[in-house]
């Protein structure tokens, strides 16, 4: 490529023409899309190694824009950790934009990585990341950009092998016709004994390949399963098509968190991303037990890292990125044992160069607003709060386990601090709400605003979030109905009408994407042919307002003969086989049904790291001991 540098800019690898042309026309086409810099590659702590000193390699595709995929925490997980082994590799791929489809559409450029610019199709395997059921149908864009038949069945042995895992993929069945083989639970349990089978199977044919990977722990090929369906549309069985074949699929887990392995040189990129900062995860894992958090459920037991751990980790990763801020991550690091602990000890040690620490998830309680004084090192923006419910009555149903007088105190000791604003969030269309709920919201918000006047010299912003219930598998709301989009709107009308307060501005999820959302993530593999029909009907970058049009699925569900109601509205019954009861979680059906009961009945669940075991059947299920909080290992396990 005489004249343009880009050789010794990028380091292509030998003998790889297809790479050389695709930057060519990369030189041409960049400047005429927006955010060029989403596709150069070459970042801070980009991993370059030669193909052909490698025996596997995989492609990481997050199935939405380089912003939001370079955010996430397990892909920086699971980059650092393929890497670090000789005999494998692992690039990037990101969902183009729009304008940049179009111009890879003109010009025949294939969807490649960004390390070495080579076509996805080139690689052995071809790995997502499912975040979000509204991404499905870039998964399906990003196949066909890379040249690679979107259905399973229509691939042979010269095309790469097609995973996938996330939180999405407990219920991979509306995936099942499109993915080879999922990995369910901790990534870093399991992608090294799956690239480790691909390259023991390397010449044999497409199926005996995917028969090792069924093997491994946490790998679901859905290809080696029949399902049956009863006359009303309801799943009659799941069934192994072979012999050997596990007729569940249990997910694999990392029993020690303090072992597992974190990257500390994380790839910095050109251009701002929505989390621009170093990532700490100080735990995974939440004992909180909120009914309807499927995170809280399919990331059990709770792991912690010890403090001189996190410390360390937290030297290395400045030295390697030059971040000036530290996000503790996790489900609720306020949880963490060890928070005050490391606070301070961050704050001493690398506050004096100005690098700050920060927690993006708190309590509703003083505790956590003393937390984050702590940390604050210039100025006070905004606290976030989630009371999910206007009403105690509601809290208990959902096991939210913060009261009215938490969420005032919290509020209170956030002005008194000098905080300029809160942002609370709220759920609606939960299971038993009434408009007395909503009335709840609305008169809480007022408290909150009296606080806010009585305590602030300046008048502090409050900022309501308000999202619709979304009923999600493996919880104990796994079989509640979601309400209709009308009653959605129905409900939205009522807090602005009723709940106008100066000085507080509301913001609502929208109800078609929620309503999508409820109707795929309890969906089985009938809905493949949907999600496909949407996608020929032109959907992308659903989980984008300027791009997501509802009527490309309803069109899609018309085709296919399916009955969107059937998928969201419908309350499933307690003996349904349900489509993601093939993935088994170690958390037993019967503590889901009871924990529905007890929120029928408005009864709390107690904190297993605090008040002993809840018999959930995660800690035996799985063979992995629950912290407590303090240390030491949970009894009831």
């Amino acid at each position: 490529m005489p004249g343009t540098g880009l050789s010794k800019l990028w380091g292509y690898p030998k003998n790889r023409m297809r790479s050389v042309m695709i930057r060519e026309t990369l030189c041409k086409i960049l400047p005429t899309v927006s955010k060029p810099a989403r596709y150069t590659g070459n970042e801070l702590n980009a991993v370059r190694k030669n193909w052909d000193e490698v025996q596997v390699r995989m492609v990481f595709a997050f199935p939405d824009v380089y912003e939001v995929g370079m955010s996430h925490m397990g892909g920086r997980i699971l980059y650092g950790l393929v890497n670090n082994h000789a005999d494998f590799l692992m690039e990037r791929t990101f969902a183009p934009w729009p304008d940049m489809e179009e111009k890879m559409r003109e010009n025949g450029i294939p969807l490649f990585s960004l390390e070495s610019f080579m076509p996805v199709g080139d690689f052995d395997v071809v790995g997502f990341s499912l975040q979000y059921e509204l991404s499905y149908s870039n998964v399906l864009n990003m196949l066909d950009l890379a040249g690679i038949p979107l259905l399973s069945r229509d691939r042979d042995d010269a095309h790469p092998l097609v995973i996938a895992g996330g939180p999405s993929a407990f219920n991979p069945e509306p995936l099942a016709d499109f993915i080879d083989a999922f990995i369910i639970g901790d990534g870093e349990e399991a992608i090294l004994q799956v690239l480790s089978s691909v390259r023991k199977s390397i010449g044999r044919r497409r199926h005996e390949r995917l028969k090792e990977l069924a093997a491994v722990q946490g790998v679901y090929v859905p290809a080696f399963y029949e399902v049956k369906y009863n006359g009303d549309g309801t799943i009659a069985g799941i069934n192994p098509r072979l012999p050997g074949i596990p007729n569940r699929v249990k997910k694999a887990v990392i029993p020690d968190l303090d072992q597992a392995y974190f990257p500390v040189a994380p790839v910095v990129p050109y251009l701002g991303i929505i989390h621009d900062r170093a990532v700490l995860e100080v735990m995974r894992g939440c004992q909180r037990g909120c009914r309807f958090c499927q995170a809280g459920i399919i990331y059990r037991p709770a792991r912690e890292r010890t403090v001189d751990r996190l410390m360390e980790m937290v030297r290395q990763t400045i030295k390697s990125t030059g971040f000036d801020e530290v996000s503790l991550a996790s489900l609720s690091s306020a949880d963490y044992s060890g928070i005050q602990e490391l606070t301070r000890g961050l704050i001493d040690e690398h506050g004096p160069q100005g690098i700050g620490v920060a927690l993006p998830s708190l309590r509703a309680d003083a505790f956590s607003v003393g937390l984050a004084q702590e940390v604050q090192r210039v100025r006070k923006t905004t606290l976030t709060f989630a009371p999910e419910a206007g009403t105690q009555r509601l809290r208990d149903v959902i096991n939210k386990n913060v009261t009215e007088e938490d969420i005032l105190n919290a509020c209170k000791a956030a002005f008194d601090a000098g905080w300029l604003g809160v942002k609370l969030y709220f759920m609606l269309g939960l299971p038993t709400e009434t408009d007395e709920d909503l009335d709840g919201i609305i008169e809480l918000v007022r408290k909150i605003k009296r606080l806010a006047a009585e305590r602030s010299r300046r008048a502090p912003k409050i900022h309501v979030g308000l999202a619709f219930f979304v009923p999600k598998p493996h919880t104990p709301f796994q079989w509640e109905p979601q309400i209709t989009t009308e009653e959605m709107m129905r409900k939205r009308r009522y807090i602005l009408e009723k709940g106008r307060i100066r000085g507080v501005k509301y913001d609502f999820h929208d109800p078609a994407t929620s309503y999508l959302e409820g109707l795929i993530s309890r969906g089985d593999r009938r809905l493949g042919e949907v999600i496909l029909g949407a996608w020929q009907r032109g959907a992308r970058f659903d989980g984008w307002r300027e791009y997501f049009n509802l009527e490309n699925y309803l069109r899609a569900l018309e085709a296919a003969g399916l009955d969107p109601e059937f998928y969201a509205n419908r309350r499933r019954e307690l003996n349904e086989i349900l489509p993601w009861e093939i993935i088994d979680t170690g958390v037993t059906a019967e503590f889901l049904m009871a924990e529905r009961e007890r929120a029928y009945k408005g009864e709390p669940t107690l904190d297993c790291r605090e008040e002993g075991c809840q018999d959930c059947g995660i800690c035996p299920g799985l063979g992995v001991d629950l912290q407590v909080k303090g240390g030491g290992q949970c009894a009831g396990g």
